[in-house]
């Protein structure tokens, strides 16, 4: 990856609806090289998709949480159905496994406190291997969604 293509993922990230010929004008390039190189980028997995970035406020999901998981080690099986158990969940917006205690970081959006209380009553807490759960209350978005550093 050069300096050009590392330009042609900076420009995507700002605004991932350009067209071939306005990205080519913003690299300085001309159409065909630069449509060449995102294909290239694409096939390598360094572009891994397009979407919209979409607030969730705006679709009534007004409250987040970060709740960490501890889990009890009961051999690779654990990790796997609690994997499988919160990919299921649409309500876990990201989910990263972690280093040491705790185990794993959920980041979980619903409308509001209530259904929160409700989804970790009745699925959070029956996640396959969890020994512990910790919640924290997002108060505020300090960077979110920030495009990755050239």
């Amino acid at each position: 990856m050069d300096a050009v293509d590392r330009k042609i993922l900076a420009e995507l990230q700002q605004d991932g609806r350009l067209t071939i010929t306005e990205l080519a004008a913003r690299v300085q390039l001309s159409v065909s090289p630069c449509h060449r190189r995102l294909r290239d980028l694409e096939r390598s997995g360094a572009i891994r998709g397009y979407r919209a970035v979409v607030d969730p406020a705006a679709t009534g999901l007004h409250f987040q949480a970060l709740v960490f998981a501890t889990l009890h080690w009961e051999g690779r099986d654990t990790v796997a159905d609690f994997e499988d158990a919160i990919t299921a969940i649409p309500q876990v917006l990201q989910a990263q496994r972690l280093f040491g205690e705790p185990d794993y970081l959920l980041r979980i959006a619903t409308t509001d406190l209530e259904a929160y209380q409700r989804l970790y009553d009745d699925t959070l807490v029956t996640l396959p291997g969890v020994r512990r759960l910790n919640s924290t209350v997002v108060m505020k978005h300090v960077v979110d969604d920030r495009p990755l550093p050239q």
